[in-house]
């Protein structure tokens, strides 16, 4: 064990690449255990992470995403959105967050929702008086809402690196915890624009909210069409994402005539380079989780929880801490990869919920989109705000309690992940 460990702490010191990290350690962790022979079996379970019949959603999930981002789909949201808190002071801020809700039934991926919604959203805000940083900051906390709330490549990532659960039963779980994130977003903006003043529009006509509303629906309906096929037990998973990116070409081209073939092709080139990252970090897990299997870290981890205490709330959010800790320094999916086949056997074999500890294992790392320094999806929100990092940072303060409020219940109150699972 004790090459491996060094093997990733030197490593990960030096800046190497998470996926070569995971191989490079994995393989030293393995040769140290039985010499040559073992490097037939790593191969092997490299190949076996990627092998399986569900990740065929992954790029078709992304490639669905892309298609609504060039199809101009977000356009048709934010219009509908804007029919219904547009009379509300901080209207602007309560449409960024609501728009994110309906987007992350599209996309699952947190920064592909911060660029299409902020391209659009924050030149807004800015114009109509909002503080850049506060644009930054609400938009880039809305979008970590998009893993959760399903579909979610992240959820899929999980059930391919952990079998003893269903991508279903992990989109089902995040519905709740997903709403709940939105409400929290939602109650910090409504103080905030009551307490800073900021500006309310003119009421939407009827006529052009039920108009607004005709544009939105065939957009709304793919969210629908993936959820409504997978838990009716209609389609698998991978059928519904198949049919979910056709449905995206129809009315990309069809309805809303925005889609081209160049944007096509764009969206697949797109596609093509997120699913490869994807992959290679797949790969490259399967060979640190077998090894992670093999030598009893995840007994050893479970036995260093314990000692801190016997109390389950208190031993769930110490993990929960160390989680947040890990997601300052590295990106959700390189994380989860990383510290999912360590973390989740030792839980479970401490008595929790396969399930619950998932879905808020997922929470807490998209949480990591938005904690400085890496926060990828603030910073991506910063860039398009032309505002410094650090006021950002800042900015996204009172967004960030909310959601280590969501943390607690979702620690405290198992059944909010488990609800919905249970009764399909």
């Amino acid at each position: 064990m004790t090459p491996a460990i060094i093997a990733f702490v030197v490593l990960l010191f030096i800046g190497a690449p998470v996926a070569v990290v995971m191989a490079m350690s994995g393989l030293a962790g393995g040769f140290a255990m039985g010499g040559e022979r073992m490097l037939g079996i790593i191969a092997d379970r490299m190949f076996s992470g990627v092998s399986g019949f569900l990740l065929i959603a992954v790029p078709y999930f992304i490639f669905t995403a892309e298609l609504m981002n060039q199809g101009g789909l977000t356009h048709k949201l934010i219009a509908f959105n804007n029919a219904l808190f547009g009379r509300v002071r901080g209207s602007l801020s309560h449409v960024n967050i609501s728009v994110s809700v309906f987007f992350a039934g599209l996309t699952g991926a947190a920064v592909t929702d911060t660029v299409a919604i902020g391209k659009i959203m924050i030149p807004e805000m800015k114009k109509q008086g909002y503080d850049a940083e506060y644009a930054a900051a609400v938009t880039a906390c809305s979008s970590i809402i998009g893993p959760i709330i399903p579909p979610s490549v992240v959820m899929v990532v999980y059930a391919t690196l952990l079998r003893d659960i269903s991508v279903i039963d992990l989109f089902a779980g995040g519905i709740i915890p997903g709403l709940l994130m939105a409400l929290a977003l939602l109650g910090v903006s409504f103080f905030l624009a009551w307490k800073r003043n900021y500006p309310k529009q003119a009421p939407t006509p009827f006529k052009m909210a039920v108009m607004s509303f005709v544009m939105a629906l065939p957009a709304m309906v793919v969210p629908l069409i993936i959820l409504g096929g997978i838990l009716s037990g209609l389609t698998t998973i991978t059928e519904a994402s198949g049919f979910a990116a056709v449905y995206a070409i129809v009315i990309g081209m069809v309805f809303y005539r925005n889609l081209t073939w160049r944007k096509i092709w764009d969206a697949l080139v797109t596609t093509v380079r997120f699913s490869g990252v994807v992959f290679f970090l797949l790969a490259t897990s399967a060979v640190l989780g077998w090894f992670v299997t093999r030598s009893g870290i995840a007994r050893d981890a479970a036995s260093i929880i314990t000692t801190f205490s016997d109390a389950a709330f208190v031993q769930l959010m110490l993990v929960c801490l160390l989680l947040l800790v890990i997601g300052t320094v590295m990106d959700v999916l390189p994380a989860l990869v990383v510290i999912a086949p360590v973390l989740v056997p030792a839980m479970i074999q401490l008595g929790f919920d396969p399930l619950h500890f998932a879905i808020l294992m997922i929470v807490v790392l998209n949480i990591s989109n938005v904690t400085p320094p890496v926060g990828m999806t603030l910073m991506t929100a910063a860039r398009i705000a032309e505002v410094p990092y650090e006021r950002a940072i800042v900015a996204s303060l009172p967004f960030y309690v909310s959601f280590l409020v969501v943390i607690v219940l979702l620690a405290a109150f198992p059944a909010l992940s488990t609800w919905i699972p249970s009764l399909l």
